[in-house]
This record gives C-alpha cells, sequence and structure tokens, in this order.
C-alpha cells in the first residue's frame, strides 16, 4: 500500500504574475545580495529604437493588479537619443462580453479617475467629436490620456500647418479645447522625451513671480465613453458602482469583432465560416420541435394545447462570444403563485461558450411590484428567486445599487444571485491594495480612500452572502416579472412583504409603453386613408 504524500514533497506552482507589492519586497530583499542579477523581478531584452534606430532597452514585469487582470508592462529606454516609452498588455484571457463605459465628468477632480485602456479599445469624447483608436494598451488618469493626446497631436502640427493648412487650423482648434479642459499650458508640453536625459526629465511647470500666476480656467464638463470589445478595459468608479457619474454595460460581440480579435476564421470566398455543429451528449429534438425563430415560439403559446411545460423547443442563433451558429432551446416552466416563465440555453460547440436567461411568459402588468425581504439566516438565502432583465436591485445596509437590466435575467437562489454580483464586481476594481501606491502622481489620497470604501464595501457583501449579517434584500421591478420563494406558501410570509405601484411615466417611457396604441388604432388608420 502505498503512502500519501507528505506536505513536504508538495510542489507549489510558481506564481509568473505577483502583484505589484510582492516585486517590490523581493527587490528589497535582494538589494546588496550578490545573486541579484539572477534573481531580477523585472526581465531586460535589448531592442531597436525607432526614434533613432539604435540599440535601447525594454524592460518586462508580469504582474496582478488585484481583483482585475493580470497584465505585462513593458518600460522602453534609448541611452542614445534618451527616447522612453511605456505599455500595458493584458495576460489574461478575453472576456465573453465586450463593455462599455460612460463617464460624465463634472468636476476638475474626475480628471484624477484611474483608466485600463487594452490594445483593443476605443476613448471617445462625444462633446469635442474626438475618438481615439485601439492602438497600444495604458493604464492612466483621464488628465494623462489627454496630455497625451495633445501631445501626439501637436508633433506634426508644423508640417501639417504647411502641407494641409486646413487640416492644421480644424486640430490647432482641438488642441486649445483639449488644453482648456485640463487647464494646460503650451509651454507645458513635450515632445516625448526626445533627446533629454533622465536626470533632466522635465517636471510640471512652475510659474515664477515673473510670469506671474498661472490662472485656473473654470472646468468645462464632458464625457468619456471607453468602448473595449474584449471585455479587458476598465474606466474607475467613485468610491462604489452605484456612482451616478459611471455607467457600465456589457454587449455581445458582432462577427467582425470577433474576427478582430481572433477569435474566428475569416469566412472563406463562398462565405463559409462556421463549422457544423453535432450533439455531443445532448438529446437530439424531432422536426416538430425545431422552430425557425422565437417568434414562432411565441405563436405556438398564443395557442391553447400546442405548448406544454414539460416540451423543450429549439431555434437558430448565433454564438455571442465567437459567432458561430448555434441552438438555442428553450421551455416553457410554471412557477407555483406566480406564472409561467421561459429558460433559455445556449451551448456554443466551436469556443464552449455556455448561456442561460429567462423571460416572462406573460403580458406586461399593469402595476410594478416592489419586494422586500429581511434576510435573517443561511435558510432566506435558499430561496428561489426570478429577476427579470427590467428589474433593479438594493441592499441599503451596503450600499449596493443594481440597475435594471444589470446581470440580465436569471433563475436562480438569493445565494446564487449574490454570489454573481460580487464575482461581476470583484472584477471591476483595478487599483487596491498595493497597487495604489503604484505610478507616482496618479492617484491621491481620496482615490486611495475611495479604493479602500469599495474594499469594505466588498466585504459586506461578503459577509451578506454567508448570512453573518441581517440584511435588507429590495427588488423593484416595474413590470411585475420578478419572484421570490415564500417560504410560508401559501400563507403570507412575516419576513416578506411584496407591495404593488403605478409607474412612472419616465418607466413607461423606458419600456415603451407611452407610444403604444392598443385601442381605437384601426379607426386611425381608416381615416388617414
Amino acid at each position: 500500500m502505498s503512502s500519501a504524500p507528505s506536505g513536504e514533497n508538495t510542489i507549489q506552482k510558481e506564481n509568473f504574475f505577483p502583484t505589484l507589492g510582492d516585486v517590490a519586497d523581493r527587490t528589497d530583499a535582494l538589494k546588496g545580495d550578490e545573486g541579484e542579477d539572477e534573481d531580477k523581478q523585472m526581465q531586460e531584452i535589448e531592442s531597436l529604437c525607432m526614434r533613432c534606430h539604435e540599440n535601447g532597452t525594454t524592460r518586462l514585469l508580469l504582474t496582478t493588479i488585484p481583483y482585475f487582470k493580470e497584465i505585462v508592462v513593458s518600460s522602453f529606454r534609448c541611452d542614445h537619443c534618451g527616447h522612453r516609452d511605456t505599455e500595458i498588455q493584458s495576460a489574461g484571457e478575453i472576456q465573453p462580453k465586450g463593455v462599455v463605459y460612460t463617464v460624465h465628468l463634472l468636476t476638475r477632480d474626475d480628471l484624477n479617475r484611474q483608466l485600463v485602456k487594452s490594445n483593443f479599445a476605443t476613448l471617445s469624447i462625444p462633446d469635442l467629436q474626438l475618438t481615439i483608436p485601439p492602438g497600444r494598451g495604458q493604464i492612466n488618469t483621464v488628465e494623462g490620456i489627454i496630455r497625451d493626446t495633445v501631445r501626439d497631436l501637436n508633433i506634426s502640427q508644423p508640417v501639417r500647418r504647411v502641407m494641409d493648412p486646413e487640416t492644421g487650423k480644424k486640430i490647432d482648434e482641438m488642441l486649445s479645447v483639449l488644453r482648456d479642459l485640463i487647464n494646460m499650458e503650451e509651454e507645458e508640453e513635450d515632445d516625448g522625451g526626445v533627446g533629454i536625459d533622465d536626470e533632466e526629465v522635465k517636471k510640471p511647470t512652475q510659474h515664477s513671480e515673473e510670469q506671474g500666476e498661472h490662472t485656473e480656467k473654470p472646468f468645462k464638463p464632458f464625457s468619456m465613453v471607453l468602448d473595449d470589445p474584449s471585455g479587458n478595459s476598465f474606466f474607475a468608479f467613485n468610491e462604489s458602482p452605484s456612482d451616478a457619474q459611471w455607467n457600465m454595460r456589457a454587449y455581445n460581440r458582432t462577427f467582425d469583432q470577433n474576427v478582430t480579435l481572433g477569435l474566428v476564421a475569416q469566412p472563406d470566398e463562398n462565405g463559409n465560416a462556421n463549422p457544423v455543429q453535432t450533439e455531443n451528449g445532448e438529446v437530439p429534438l424531432d422536426e416538430k420541435h425545431k422552430l425557425t425563430s422565437m417568434e414562432e415560439f411565441e405563436q405556438r403559446r398564443k395557442q391553447d394545447g400546442e405548448v406544454l411545460p414539460e416540451e423543450v423547443f429549439s431555434f437558430p442563433s448565433t454564438c455571442s462570444s465567437c459567432g458561430h451558429a448555434l441552438e438555442t432551446r428553450m421551455q416553457q416552466v410554471n412557477i407555483p403563485y406566480f406564472k409561467d416563465i421561459i429558460i433559455m440555453a445556449a451551448n456554443c460547440f466551436a469556443c464552449g461558450y455556455r448561456d442561460n436567461e429567462v423571460k416572462s411568459g406573460g403580458s406586461i402588468a399593469d402595476k410594478g411590484k416592489r419586494i422586500t425581504l429581511k434576510v435573517e439566516d443561511e435558510e432566506d438565502l435558499s430561496r428561489d428567486l426570478l429577476k427579470s432583465d427590467t428589474a433593479g436591485l438594493e441592499i441599503p445596509e451596503i450600499d449596493l445599487n443594481l440597475q435594471p437590466g444589470t446581470l440580465g435575467g436569471r433563475f436562480t437562489t438569493l445565494e446564487g444571485l449574490l454570489n454573481e454580483i460580487y464575482t461581476e464586481l470583484s472584477t471591476k476594481v483595478f487599483r487596491t491594495g498595493d497597487s495604489l501606491t503604484s505610478g507616482i502622481g496618479q492617484i491621491n489620497n481620496e482615490g486611495q480612500k475611495g479604493e479602500r470604501k469599495f474594499e469594505t464595501f466588498l466585504k459586506g457583501l461578503k459577509d451578506c452572502i454567508s448570512a453573518s449579517r441581517p440584511f435588507t434584500l429590495i427588488i423593484d421591478d416595474p413590470v411585475s416579472n420578478s419572484y421570490l420563494q415564500n417560504l410560508y406558501a401559501p400563507d403570507p410570509d412575516p419576513n416578506m412583504t411584496i407591495e404593488e405601484y403605478e409607474r412612472t411615466f419616465d418607466q413607461n417611457e423606458d419600456l415603451g409603453l407611452n407610444d403604444m396604441v392598443l385601442e381605437g388604432y384601426n379607426k386611425e388608420a381608416e381615416g388617414t386613408a
């Protein structure tokens, strides 16, 4: 009989992506050691300088930004011309969905918001009709991004003013507006370090008394939109995701975006790009259960006896991850003391992506519904929960407020939904712990307080998931398509209250109900004929 392996023989997997704090601690420990050169935390590679075409040095650091992703930080320096450059690349996987961040910058303090821009991301300022196309990855602030844009546009301006005066004039007007946004003077611009030694790095401009004090211009609010089809970019919020100036929206990538990311092969001359899928282990459906679209399923549901609760149907669709054709299966399920719902599930055999969604099987209710539950123990976490895609969710004790549409429709338990929320939010914080102090001048004490407060928020959410603290759950659904299990049914639940309310005009507008004409539209059509 073989004995179990001892703990001494257990081989621990080496972490190739330590945090910046761990790298700093190891570097300090190596100072003065003879083996420092062999144990350097950064890798140095000799590479070509694109300015003077001499050899420079590129330093690579593999690191992890806590609660975000693994990245590769590269820094280049040329000793011959003084050119310097930095760049980041995502070392993690491409996310299942793309993401769009919209942030409204209302005060000058908002210029200190941090953002991670991957090499697939597009950054735009709609107020100025300015779009920064996909390029090198960056970790920077809003002010830093605008400064880099001013510098890059200004480099070729002398030549552009001569060769194309009309375009040069328009860019000069754009540069003037960008400088005003960040209160930047023309003499503060630099050329990226060409011909400047490290000891002579240009520091922030200091205005002498002879020049007079630099007058700060009034701040002009504007918006920024960060669109990344790879899902590996991030725009910082203020303290928590309930920040009124911050909005995040996930979306399904288009086929062309999947081709750009390298997830899908380009179509051949005949336009064929989708492989034929086989049903690996799935129960095959007969022809009468294979529909052409979701609309055909709805038509069958309206006919009595056409759709039974245990029947499974399918219709052709497209994988939102890779763009290949697949079959989406759906089944009508009855929830006791509630209504019929439709569960849809998709499984892509090309890339392995899986998804499920819940839709209401009934009509839009006349009133909205607000469900309030006092959670006191672990038994409450096991309640079945249906959250429709129009429902918002709130936990006042930890300042959690999810807008309608977040996470889509879900049919799970209360514990399962909270775990999904924790997973979604914990991957969106990219500067916590030791990474807060990385990058001189890129974050202030107020930013550190905001990140610490969000860490406290995540800890509170974790306590709610384990039921180690009582909390209140509020589900607000303007179309009454959400459900929370009553453990005492058919008797009233002492810990749960359900109230109906009249929808506001704005809620009806968001749902598209204000423009719907349900009565008399035939007469109107006859009158206009």
